[in-house]
């Protein structure tokens, strides 16, 4: 019997493979061994999503800076925990639609000329929704570089991987909390405005762990991150004034 994995010469004793390590698997799939590979992989304690997400909170440190270290068998590396975020998030988007679509619904009503406008723009982001993080995580990265401007512990790249982590954290926990308020019929609108900041308060701190900041440096740095965000926000809409103005001239 060889390595399904490496073609490597197998014992009919042997349970893993001696060269990649492979799990040896004689069975067929099943129902019942499909829930416990699943359940081996996502819901053991002791498996590295778990401790991802608990150390993510605890000892972001340890997470972030050993990936960028080098550290990779530990815990589940930025391209896939970011992959499993976004695939949450889908997965939350598209339950929340396809059972609780009223709770999706924007209750003000909308100021003169601007009828469904609040409730378009919801459709927007629930659509495109992983695009949005994926597009978000450089900007947040070119952001957080250019506040810690005066420390050269960590380059543009490695601000991308300290953002996608963060991101990727704020995103699976506001799924998990947001899938049990559509069950207990909470207000999803209002339980993800209480959300913001909470993430928000996570990243400022995460990066005063991991640049080992005071609580006075770390809120500067975090009101100066804030400012730059406003800043960009601000020169998007009016180029985008001024483009949707040039086209409404000429066409």
């Amino acid at each position: 019997m060889n390595c399904k994995n490496c073609e490597t010469l197998l014992k009919e004793t042997d349970l893993f493979c001696s060269v990649c390590g492979g799990k040896i698997i004689k069975n067929r799939l099943t129902i019942a061994n499909l829930f416990s590979h699943f359940s081996e992989q996502f819901l053991n304690y002791d498996n590295r999503f778990i401790q991802t997400l608990i150390k993510l909170f605890t000892d972001p440190v340890d997470v972030i800076d050993g990936y960028i270290k080098g550290v990779r068998k530990k815990y589940v590396n930025v391209i896939s925990y970011f992959a499993i975020a976004l695939t949450l998030s889908g997965f939350q988007m598209f339950f929340i639609n396809k059972f609780f679509p009223e709770l999706m619904n924007m209750d003000a009503p909308d100021p003169k000329g601007m009828e469904g406008f609040q409730q378009k723009n919801m459709d927007f982001l629930s659509e495109y929704q992983g695009l949005i993080y994926m597009a978000l995580v450089p900007l947040y990265a070119i952001i957080s570089r250019i506040t810690f401007f005066n420390y050269k512990t960590y380059n543009y790249t490695e601000h991308v991987v300290i953002n996608m982590y963060i991101s990727a954290q704020a995103a699976i926990v506001s799924t998990i909390i947001i899938l049990i308020s559509a069950l207990t019929n909470l207000n999803i609108l209002v339980i993800t405005f209480i959300l913001l900041p909470l993430q928000a308060l996570y990243s400022a701190y995460s990066f005063k762990k991991l640049y080992q900041l005071n609580f006075k440096s770390i809120l500067l740095k975090f009101i100066l991150f804030l400012l730059i965000l406003i800043l960009l926000i601000v020169v998007c809409i009016i180029l985008t004034l001024i483009v949707v103005l040039i086209i409404k001239q000429y066409y």
